[in-house]
């Protein structure tokens, strides 16, 4: 097993579609894909971190990132266990984390990142549309406010859109997010499927 999982980021604003990219490059074999909001969900609450984790949400508050990290790295090393997740043939494919630069840094001991995709939203209208609609189609009327998403948006310039620096400009690929999701994969495989042949032929080596 790698000592550092080899790993492709999807990156992007609110809307961008890092969800809907990441769950179908990971119906793709030797892409395995994994949200934070998976990592989440599938949490026991009555273990250790579980507990830690639902002492700062039921206060309304952040977990810290080091707790996000190690709650990651759990999950993450439950399915290696499972082999539901084999780290010798697939490539991690991450959405939702690391949310800012210190979670970048923690995460470096766990991840080989080869490429970042960049999900790039120039129209902010479009993204707010695009928002909207999934809230309302999700039946979360309250995400549907123009001024929650604007400070999710803020949220994402403030914190998250920076963790762009911390990796090298090389790795960085950007991909038009407006349009339809068949479009953006597309240009979303031009940059990965390299990446996938070069993991694959060292797995062989």
């Amino acid at each position: 097993m790698p000592k550092r999982y080899q790993t492709v980021l999807l990156f992007g604003a609110p809307g961008a579609g890092k969800g809907t990219q990441g769950k179908i490059l990971g119906r793709v074999p030797g892409f395995y894909h994994l949200s934070c909001g998976d990592v989440f969900r599938s949490l026991d609450i009555n273990s250790e971190l579980g507990k830690v984790f639902r002492e700062y949400s039921t206060r309304g508050e952040l977990v810290p990132d080091d707790v996000t990290v190690q709650m990651w790295a759990q999950n993450i090393h439950a399915q290696t266990v499972l082999s539901i997740f084999k780290p010798n043939d697939d490539l991690l494919v991450l959405d939702g984390i690391p949310r800012n630069r210190n979670q970048a840094e923690l995460m470096s001991e766990h991840i080989d990142v080869l490429e970042v995709i960049h999900l790039v939203c120039r129209d902010r209208e479009a993204m707010v549309d695009r928002l909207q609609r999934r809230a309302l189609k999700e039946n979360r009327a309250d995400d549907a406010k123009r001024e929650v998403i604007e400070r999710r948006w803020q949220v994402y310039e403030d914190e998250t859109f920076p963790v762009l620096d911390y990796y090298p400009s090389e790795l960085v690929r950007e991909v038009d997010a407006i349009g339809a999701p068949g479009g953006v994969l597309q240009q979303v495989l031009e940059g990965v499927v390299p990446v996938q042949e070069a993991h694959f032929s060292n797995s062989l080596a």
